[in-house]
């Protein structure tokens, strides 16, 4: 079964109790579908050191939340390359996509063709 792939956009709107969103993640949670993100687009979405975003924090517990480590970095910066893009954070949500997995992105022109540099399966949906 295909995933849903989160960037930032997706987390904002998910704090906004925007109803697009919750109306998907609703689907996503019948169907079993999993959630995944890269870590750093936590720091995209994440601003208060004392916790209080909570609707996003019960959020993050059905999240798989993938790490961004040093193999991933160099993944991402040649995925730049290939893609012509400049964003690292857009380039790791690219690149924890499978093939069949939708991307749920702020700014899906971006994604879109640095899936497509991955050689990736997915469909970008804008948020």
């Amino acid at each position: 079964m295909s995933a849903l792939i989160l960037d930032a956009g997706a987390f904002v709107a998910v704090e906004r109790e925007d109803r697009a969103m919750m109306a998907r993640l609703a689907v996503a949670r019948r169907h079993a579908v999993d959630l995944r993100t890269s870590a750093i687009v936590l720091g995209e979405v994440w601003r208060d050191a004392r916790g209080r975003q909570a609707r996003l924090a019960r959020f993050l517990r059905g999240v798989d939340v993938r790490s961004v480590d040093e193999q991933m970095g160099r993944a991402a910066g040649v995925l730049l390359g290939h893609a012509g893009t400049s964003n690292p954070i857009d380039a790791t949500v690219a690149l924890v996509a499978e093939n069949g997995d939708r991307i749920l992105t702020s700014d899906p022109s971006d994604i879109r063709r640095l899936v497509t540099a991955a050689g990736t399966r997915a469909v970008t949906i804008g948020c």
